[in-house]
């Protein structure tokens, strides 16, 4: 699907909201369980500027939507200090957990704005209309698979955080040493194994099918809520 200018321009604003608000879920959490470097190091705040990576928050997205791809991107980490956790192999979960839960959540508040904007349309629907509502549309979808997405079982995504905190102990250890490689793993399986190989392709294959499966039911909420 070719994005109109008046569809670009809707994208920027609920791509950076939905990083950006993950970002200070993980600095949220760690803080309430005992880790104040995010707070520290002012990151918890919904200021874009403090979190905007220039690649993965602007380069990417950007590149993405020009080609008509499904766009995604990331931003600085927050710094988390695992050590500084009460209990750190059990709190970085939650930690990492916060994160895609703050998406999931920043979702459906989305798709009830969406099932509203629709209830009350107005009768002759202008260019601000279309905004608002494509707007709300990519809200969703950001969310949802910058969710799933990160909950890849792999270094660096949250979901390896997870598959850490759940593995015997010894285990754990083992697999926190891939944490170095987490670049290359990311290269690898998000751009090297699917050029060479298409039917290998990661996002394909394991994010793309449960994403529009929920997308498919949040949409369900916002008709629902739309009064249909």
């Amino acid at each position: 699907m070719e994005l109109t200018t008046l569809q670009m321009a809707a994208i920027p604003l609920p791509l950076i909201l939905a990083i950006v608000c993950h970002e200070v879920a993980h600095g949220l959490v760690a803080r309430l369980l005992g880790d104040t470097t995010a707070h520290d190091a002012r990151r918890l705040s919904l200021n874009p500027l403090r979190h905007v990576d220039p690649v993965g928050t602007v380069l990417v997205p950007g590149a993405l939507a020009l080609a008509h791809a499904p766009v995604f991107g990331w931003a600085k980490p927050v710094p988390v200090n695992r050590n500084r956790l009460r209990n750190p192999r059990r709190d970085m979960m939650f930690v990492a957990v916060a994160g895609p839960a703050s998406n999931v959540i920043l979702a459906g508040l989305g798709a009830v704005l969406f099932g509203l904007a629709y209830r009350f349309a107005p009768d002759s629907p202008g260019q601000v209309w279309e905004f608002v509502t494509f707007s709300l549309s990519a809200f969703i979808q950001f969310n949802l698979f910058l969710a799933l997405f990160n909950l890849l079982p792999v270094p660096p995504f949250d979901g390896s955080h997870i598959v850490e905190g759940l593995l015997p102990r010894g285990a754990a250890r083992h697999y926190a040493r891939t944490r170095r490689l987490g670049l290359v793993f990311m290269v690898l399986l998000l751009v090297i194994l699917p050029t060479l190989f298409p039917q290998w392709g990661i996002v394909d294959r394991f994010v793309v099918p449960p994403f529009q499966w929920v997308f498919d039911r949040f949409l369900d909420l916002a008709q629902l809520v739309a009064g249909g």
